[in-house]
């Protein structure tokens, strides 16, 4: 067996800490794991490197020398990933109003973790880029892949609509009035209610600014996730609180083959990011 990186790491790790649990820790191993991997470099230079007891771990003199030249390497490597990783981009497709504070977090955590950067590339359908390799990743509301979290729906109407002056709208009397919908990346449709309770006209629309228009027209009403409230602004709509209204799931979609790893380590700041967001 040769030496690998991980081994390197493993030992800096250990050294750094004088502590087997606390370097797991730091790797996310298990220590069992950890010590198997400070025994296999052991073995493979066959020579001991760290002096163990029940109460404390220290190099031996020819691992205090050994961590000296591991450390170089390991810093220039690190050097050259992010280099490398300074010149990858992560495209990040979305068809409107990427959840706040969310997307800010998530992309800065990213890049901050990473070295690569995040182009925003906005598409009125991200599972067709996706599957036309245009994104890598791409946020959606909806039923698909990794759940996020879910944002609160309200109504939106003209401010000529006589809706302004009921002050709220339940979710069951949303088949009462004409819908408008965005066919393409829209959150709500005839589809969000069983056959016999939904609205009796809809008027379609191809993307947001045009359902966002017909709704300012009086054309219907329109249902969307609340960031749209606190990012939209349009004179001649008014936003009414819903009542009843089930949650719209925020997910990430992605092909398992698409920027592998850039992808995998941005599924972890999204979680990270929305296990501590709720959009208020």
């Amino acid at each position: 067996m040769d030496v690998e990186l991980r081994h390197l790491r493993a030992f800096a790790s250990v050294a750094h800490h004088r502590s087997f649990s606390r370097a797991a820790e730091e790797l996310l191993i298990t220590q069992p794991a950890l010590s198997r991997t400070i025994a296999q470099l052991e073995g493979i230079l066959s020579v001991r490197l760290l002096d163990r007891s029940s109460r404390h771990v220290e190099p031996t003199e020819t691992g205090a020398e050994f961590l000296v030249h591991v450390e170089r390497v390991l810093a220039t490597l690190d050097q050259a990933l992010a280099v490398a990783r300074h010149r990858v981009t992560l495209r990040l497709g979305f068809s409107w109003l990427l959840p706040d504070p969310w997307a800010q977090r998530t992309v800065s955590r990213f890049e901050e973790d990473t070295g690569a950067t995040v182009a925003l590339i906005r598409t009125d359908d991200p599972l067709q880029a996706l599957r036309r390799r245009t994104v890598d990743i791409a946020v959606v509301r909806g039923e698909h892949t990794v759940h996020l979290f879910d944002e609160p729906r309200v109504a939106v109407c003209s401010e000529h609509n006589e809706l302004t002056r009921l002050g709220h709208l339940d979710w069951a009397d949303v088949r009462f009035w004409p819908l408008v919908v965005n066919t393409v990346s829209g959150t709500t449709g005839p589809w969000s209610w069983p056959a016999d309770r939904r609205p009796a006209r809809i008027i379609e629309t191809a993307n947001y600014d045009e359902w966002l228009e017909s709704v300012a027209a009086d054309r219907g009403i329109g249902i969307v996730p609340e960031v749209a409230r606190r990012r939209t602004q349009h004179p001649a709509v008014s936003f009414v609180p819903l009542t009843g209204a089930p949650p719209s799931p925020v997910r990430l979609v992605y092909f398992p083959d698409s920027q592998r790893t850039l992808v995998r380590r941005f599924l972890d700041a999204s979680l990270r990011t929305g296990a501590g967001v709720t959009p208020s």
